[in-house]
Formats: structure tokens, sequence, C-alpha cells
């Protein structure tokens, strides 16, 4: 058996999670979402149907508190316990009690973390038979956000571990606050691409399908997932020492004043031995999960022919999963950290007492 593997590859449906602060303008983009042809066979999950703004577009009520809208998506209400919630909907898709959805989407409170869900999503082995975690969207109102930064910590996490950031409400700032807020976000998560979306309008391709294990592994994609932090590798490894070192590392040297969020990344132009790497992600993990907010990678592992991804979300670790294939000529392992309060010299360090120098 392939331990690189998903279960049920062919099966997992993606889950994405959109959040972001009290009203910067989820509820409105998940409505523009919804009207679009693509996103008709989704299921969408938010806490309650009247504070999200989808009534207008609601038709009926199928059962308890599912409804079926206008664009073929179903909607569940989160009045319990998400992983209850993904049961139900998955035991009604089987029976064929509502429409074969093919993603679900997950609209959070204004302060919510967004963590728990991730976690939940890497952890539970229902979910995990069924779904596989996409793409953390999270909105960003730009009149207030400077605000709402500086207050609620949710606010920063929330933006830390986006893989998309959209900036709502552009149009009512001008030129220089905008240019300060892309400043602000681009220090707390540099590998998140940032779009200014105006009454929600964007597609849904520009938003979701981040998740290269989703999909065809080409070398864009996985470049994409990992992020611009990792700047051009290829040119630091023609300088690299070819051993099983961090041959590179990039990202910021210092945390920034904003909770004490510190992006960087290490790569390794060597194939690596999948047991240190594991061992050595688990004590991490286990030392310092508190401040791990995020941990993504792709690893050339020894014997191993294809790229594999790893995911950790604070405590959390998730089965590693091969992609289909490496892409382009150059090989190696990149794995890119979001912490907070945890500096990356204390992770470098972790690397070498890992005794692979």
């Amino acid at each position: 058996m392939d331990p690189f593997a998903p279960a049920f590859p062919g099966e997992l449906l993606p889950i994405s999670i959109i959040t972001g602060f009290l009203g910067s303008g989820k509820s409105t983009l998940l409505g523009q979402l919804l009207r679009q042809p693509d996103m008709g066979k989704s299921a969408v999950i938010v806490n309650e149907l009247g504070e999200v703004g989808l009534d207008h577009i609601l038709v009926e009520r199928i059962e308890g508190e599912v409804c079926l809208l206008q664009s073929g998506c179903v909607c569940c209400s989160l009045r319990g316990d998400l992983e209850q919630a993904l049961q139900k909907l998955i035991d009604q898709r089987e029976r064929g009690a509502i429409a074969r959805f093919d993603r679900v989407v997950i609209e959070t409170t204004g302060l919510a973390d967004p963590a728990p869900i991730l976690q939940l999503a890497l952890t539970s082995p229902m979910i995990q038979r069924y779904f596989k975690l996409d793409a953390v969207v999270t909105t960003v109102d730009a009149v207030n956000a400077d605000r709402q930064l500086n207050e609620n910590p949710e606010s920063v996490k929330q933006v830390a571990l986006a893989d998309r950031i959209l900036l709502t409400k552009t149009d009512l700032v001008s030129p220089d606050q905008l240019d300060r807020l892309e400043a602000r976000l681009a220090r707390l998560n540099p590998a998140a691409p940032r779009f200014s979306v105006l009454h929600g309008r964007i597609e849904a391709a520009r938003l979701f399908n981040a998740d290269p294990t989703l999909h065809r592994a080409a070398a864009e994609d996985v470049a994409q997932w990992l992020g611009p932090v990792l700047g051009d590798s290829r040119e630091a490894s023609a300088h690299a020492h070819r051993g099983t070192r961090a041959d590179h590392i990039h990202g910021s040297g210092t945390l920034n004043h904003d909770s004490h969020i510190n992006h960087f990344s290490m790569s390794f132009y060597q194939p690596l031995d999948w047991l240190t790497v594991a061992e050595w992600l688990s004590d991490l993990c286990s030392r310092w999960g508190e401040k791990l907010l995020r941990i993504k990678g792709v690893l050339d592992l020894v014997g191993e022919p294809r790229p594999v991804a790893i995911h950790a979300i604070h405590h959390t670790f998730h089965p590693p999963l091969a992609l289909s294939a490496w892409h382009d000529k150059t090989r190696g392992s990149r794995i890119v950290f979001i912490t907070r309060g945890l500096s990356r010299e204390v992770v470098e360090q972790s690397w070498r007492a890992s005794h692979v120098v």
C-alpha cells in the first residue's frame, strides 16, 4: 500500500473556508460566488441563514436546516458540530436526497479563529474519508482593517492563515491608505495572493482549487500553493552546499509587530529521509504547536519518485500525500512556516539538532 496516497483519491471533495472580520464582506462575496455557474454544485455551510444574506436566493427548505438555492447549491445552517453537519450532507448526497455536490464552502463568523476548522479537516477520519482541505479565503475591510488588526488577534490570524486575501471596500479609501494596507498584509502573509474586490465580484476559479493535491501537480500549482516567499530557489541552489542541511532560508528574519507573526521557508536540494523529517516536524508540533500557525511544504524524499505534500496546523500534522509527478527539471524540498512568537532561528536550530548535518 502506498503510504503517501489518499485512501479514496477519486472521491475526495474540496473544502474551502471563507473567513474575515465582522463587516468585511464575507456574505456579499458568498452570495456573488453562488450565482456563478462554476459553483452550481456546491454545498455551503453557514452559521445562521439569516445572518448570511442568502435568504433572497433561497428556493425551498429540503430537510431540517438544509435548503436548496436557485443556483442549484445546497445550503446548510450550522447550529451544532461541523463534523456532524458534513456527515449529514454526505448521507443526504449518497441517498439522493440532495444533488451530488462537488465541493463544500464554509463561512465562519466574523470573530472566528479559522484554525480549529483546519485542524478538524486534517484530523477527522470521517472528513478525511470524503474531503480534502482546499483554500482559506480571507476578506479584509480596507476602511477598518488597521483598527481591526490592531485590536483583534482573530483578525490577524485570519490574514496569516489565508491562501487568498480579498480587499473589500477599496473604493472608499485613498490610494495611499490602500498602499499602506497592502504593505501590512504583505508583511503578515507574503505568500497569499491579494485581490481587490468590489461588491464581492470575483471569479470563483481565482479563489479555489489552491491545493495541488486536489488536481494536477504542475510546477506552477505547487509554486502558487507554497507562495512567492520562496523566491528563486534555483539560483540559490547553484551556490548551496549539496548536503541535507537547510540549504537556503527565505522570508523575514525578524518578527513583525502584528501579534509577532513570522513567515519564512526552508529549502533543501538533496533528497530527504522521511523518518527524519517526520520526527523533526512531530517534535516541532509537540513543543511549539501553539506558535506554529501553519506549515505546508513539498518534499523530495529518498526512494520516492514523486513530490510529497505535507500540511500542519498548530499541533496537528496531516498524513503526507503524494502528488502525481515532478513537472520540471528542478527537484527539491521546500517547507513554508507561518508562526506567531516563534523565530526562524529556533526552527532552524531544531533542524540542526535533528542530526541531519
